[in-house]
């Protein structure tokens, strides 16, 4: 019996040290899952933290970013177009003189900033980003926009020497062309056009050519009145001799085995991809691409004329040439303009009237001023 009685003990003890043992471990359990949720919790919060702290600072950085180039393509444009010339005295030490100053102040507005930043900082977590926004939008208000697009196209030259300075000189004859259009004239084939508009757009898109380009090649071709002429010209492009590979393109994307040139659709598509080609063959400089596609593959084409005389732009190759080819990028480039601003104005601004000359300029001049 008292065996019995003694191994009930044991049984007993064991059972209340087994218990004992699940307690302590269901308690590290729960303590353990509870510093576990502590944890991520805290690391959450730091998550959020960082990336509140990182976006304030995106913001702030962002707004002097654009704040200080702004600054200085404005400073930088008015120099170049007030100080341009070789005299030393009057031109050169001058300008060197003013990015000096313009380098003093900038640098001593980033120390200013840096000292109202720790400032901000004792104060709110969002002024500075608050500041800096406010300094955006005051420099925005303060810059029209024709001041900046005057002092960008002046920024544009003084950076890009001598190719920027010979795109603007080819620039302001396009304006000088469009300016001469009769405007009765220009709004009747305008209006001619409308009726060519889908082909032309769908040729556009089908070899990623700016649309007011072929509009201004068709209208430089033919005005608008699809032709045979008696030099060979066929159609509203009025094509005549273009390379093999461009037909072939042009078959693709129309889905055909014949290409008929009297066919505005069919024409358009052919014009756009002898324009693509020329294009590429000139390493995509726009006024050689037109000069180019006029002149076609006839005698080696453009290519072997430059090679000639040693030309290796538009403006060394020009004396060169007859006056007919000289000036047709001239005229192309006009008319793509007129159209350009019948889309975006809805009518033909006079280039002589009130600031007309300064929001032409600002819109720009189609595949010169923007991507082909």
């Amino acid at each position: 019996m008292k065996n019995i009685t003694n191994l009930n003990k044991v049984t007993s003890d064991r059972a209340k040290t087994k218990s004992s043992s699940k307690g302590k471990h269901d308690a590290k359990v729960r303590i353990s899952s509870s510093s576990s949720k502590l944890k991520l919790k805290t690391s959450q919060k730091k998550s959020v933290g960082f990336h509140h702290k990182l976006l304030l600072s995106t913001i702030e950085i962002l707004g002097l970013g654009i704040t200080v180039v702004c600054v200085i393509i404005m400073i930088l444009g008015y120099f170049a177009h007030r100080l341009s010339g070789t005299d030393f005295l009057a031109h050169v030490l001058p300008f060197a003189s003013g990015i000096f100053l313009m380098i003093t102040v900038i640098s001593l507005f980033m120390i200013g900033w840096l000292k109202l930043r720790k400032w901000s900082q004792v104060h709110s977590k969002f002024l500075a980003p608050v500041i800096s926004l406010i300094v955006v939008v005051l420099t925005i208000w303060w810059i029209t926009p024709d001041q900046f697009a005057q002092a960008y196209g002046h920024f544009r030259t003084l950076v890009g020497g001598k190719a920027e300075a010979g795109r603007v000189t080819i620039a302001h004859q396009v304006y000088a062309a469009y300016r001469r259009h009769d405007s009765m004239q220009l709004q009747k084939m305008i209006n001619r056009s409308s009726e060519f508009q889908s082909a032309i757009n769908d040729a556009s898109l089908a070899f990623d050519v700016n649309a007011h380009l072929l509009l201004g090649i068709a209208a430089a071709e033919s005005s608008f009145i699809p032709r045979n002429s008696p030099d060979g010209g066929r159609g509203l492009f009025q094509i005549t001799r273009v390379p093999d590979s461009t037909l072939l393109q042009a078959r693709k994307h129309l889905g055909i085995e014949k290409i008929a040139l009297d066919n505005p659709r069919h024409n358009a598509f052919v014009a756009a991809a002898t324009f693509k080609h020329y294009l590429a063959e000139m390493n995509n400089d726009l006024f050689l691409g037109l000069l180019a596609y006029n002149i076609g593959p006839a005698n080696g084409g453009l290519r072997f004329i430059m090679q000639q005389y040693n030309a290796n732009d538009f403006i060394t190759i020009q004396p060169y040439l007859q006056i007919l080819p000289r000036d047709y990028p001239i005229r192309v480039l006009s008319y793509s303009l007129a159209f350009q601003l019948w889309q975006k104005e809805g009518k033909l601004l006079a280039y002589e009237e009130g600031n007309n000359a300064a929001r032409i300029q600002r819109i720009g001049i189609p595949g010169l001023n923007s991507g082909l």
